[in-house]
């Protein structure tokens, strides 16, 4: 597995390095530890800018020294040019599995500035992101995780359980199936003569029954998939009905969660700026740190 874990070198970065470098990899695996030095503070003035390359390169290299008793493979790389398009950029050249970034977390403000990178990130990656939180929910390795794997039975829901069963976790790793329903809601149509009549609720109803029986599926088949990997435990709920990004943070925060997993359906263009996205919703407003598997 290629691992590209882009760091901007604050204190809240460092804690997301202490964070990977502390979990298990699969056998192999290679980390590139990249950090993107922003050139608009110094547009015009050469000297600077060679100056805060030449700091990040020592003070990344450093960063790798502690990533030794991890037993990945690890590389340094430093770039000039703008965060938010060059990361992406960079693990597609360089054929990342993985893209791990760091969050600050905050509110208001601080977080959509953050967005504004992370958001695109997110979108534009080639490859799976987790971005990382570290909060007072962030064990110790020997204490394991409490991962939240959320399942609609699509392919990218199934690919985010696999991710999740092949890769190696903590001991202690307990991880809790979910899947959410979405409440169908008949509109009324002039058209059609679709209203909220007898006939339509009743075939509202007829509709939920079959999303939950899917929902009921896929909690069922995503189980199944984890069910010959080493997880201390493996917990599952009932159908949650709600709406799927508020459902999927609430679950989570009352479990208390380390991690959610979801998967991209990997809309682009249009469809995205239509339907939105819940992983990149989740990933943007979660607690805990979240993963988003392609």
């Amino acid at each position: 597995m290629k691992l590209l874990i882009a760091t901007d070198l604050t204190p809240g970065s460092q804690k997301m390095i202490e964070v990977v470098s502390n979990r298990p990899w699969p056998a192999g695996s290679e980390a590139c530890l990249l950090h993107v030095v922003d050139e608009s503070p110094f547009p015009l003035d050469a000297n600077l800018l060679e100056l805060a390359r030449e700091g990040a390169e020592s003070a990344i290299r450093a960063i790798g020294e502690r990533f030794k008793p991890s037993g990945l493979r690890i590389r340094t790389e430093v770039l000039l040019g703008h965060p938010r398009s060059a990361v992406p950029e960079y693990a597609k050249k360089w054929g990342a599995d993985f893209l791990i970034a760091g969050s600050h977390g905050g509110s208001g403000l601080a977080r959509f500035l953050l967005g504004s990178v992370a958001h695109h990130v997110l979108r534009t990656a080639p490859c799976s992101v987790e971005i990382v939180r570290v909060n007072t929910q962030n064990a110790p390795p020997e204490k394991g995780l409490k991962i939240l794997l959320a399942t609609d039975g699509s392919d990218c829901s199934i690919a985010a359980v696999r991710s999740v069963a092949k890769r190696p976790w903590p001991t202690a790793t307990r991880v809790k199936v979910i899947s959410v329903v979405a409440p169908f809601v008949p509109v009324a149509d002039s058209a059609t003569g679709f209203f909220y009549a007898e006939r339509s609720m009743a075939g509202a109803e007829a509709v939920e029954k079959a999303r939950r029986s899917r929902a009921a599926e896929a909690i069922a088949q995503g189980r199944e998939l984890l069910s010959d990997s080493p997880f201390a435990q493996i917990e599952q709920s009932e159908p949650v009905m709600g709406n799927a990004k508020g459902a999927i943070l609430d679950e989570a925060a009352e479990w208390g969660a380390d991690m959610i997993v979801v998967g991209s359906h990997g809309w682009r263009g249009f469809d995205r700026l239509m339907m939105g996205s819940v992983s990149e919703l989740v990933a943007l407003h979660a607690r805990c740190s979240v993963e988003v598997i392609r």
